[in-house]
């Protein structure tokens, strides 16, 4: 949860940057997934010099279905603005490795992406993105900003759970949140996480 702890208005976006093992622990060659739970083929939008393009790309999802190929990040992260909905499942079809449950709580943008050749694939459930190309630098003018009134709160989440083979959850999971605010409000911001086994939750 994020709390505006100043007398003005506070701007930010939020967003959790978790990375999951790609391959996955036991996957060997199989195709690696990624399934909304909604079934949409949400619009793909990209960056260019940091900045989010107007134009929107016909979705990469086929039947909710994303099917993880290291060419789709040749040109950065995919981000998809509106549409993922809030669960979706990660593991590679026909294998013997686990599958990673999501859900997500007030987190209406999704992006993925790798860096080339790494061994992960990061799931960002976002509330909030960058600027959009032709904007200025403030962070109240980005797409899907809160902007937070004095004393009040907002609160995020997300969490997922696995199911399959039982592994060391630091071989499958790494994670990384932060906030982002331009503003000089004062903000206090709180995580809270269960055990990161079989099931692990992540609320600011």
């Amino acid at each position: 949860e994020v709390t505006n702890a100043s007398e003005t208005p506070m701007p930010f976006g939020l967003g959790f940057h978790p990375a999951f093992a790609w391959p996955l622990p036991g996957a060997g060659r199989a195709e690696h997934q990624i399934t909304l739970a909604n079934g949409a083929a949400p619009e793909l939008a990209r960056l260019v010099d940091g900045y989010l393009t107007p134009e929107r790309i016909a979705s990469p999802f086929s039947g909710g279905t994303l099917a993880l190929h290291p060419d789709l990040f040749e040109a950065d992260a995919m981000i998809f603005p509106a549409g993922a909905g809030d669960a979706l499942t990660y593991g590679a079809a026909g294998s013997n490795a686990p599958v990673l449950h999501f859900t997500f709580h007030n987190t209406p943008n999704l992006g993925i992406w790798t860096k080339p050749g790494a061994p992960f694939v990061c799931i960002e459930p976002w509330h909030g993105m960058a600027a959009r190309a032709g904007d200025g630098p403030e962070i109240a003018d980005r797409p899907q900003t809160t902007l937070l009134t004095p004393g009040d709160t907002a609160r995020f989440g997300y969490s997922h759970r696995r199911t399959g083979p039982a592994l060391d959850p630091a071989v499958i999971c790494s994670t990384h949140h932060e906030i982002t605010s331009d503003s000089d409000s004062a903000a206090v911001c709180r995580i809270r996480s269960g055990e990161p086994a079989a099931d692990a939750k992540f609320y600011f």
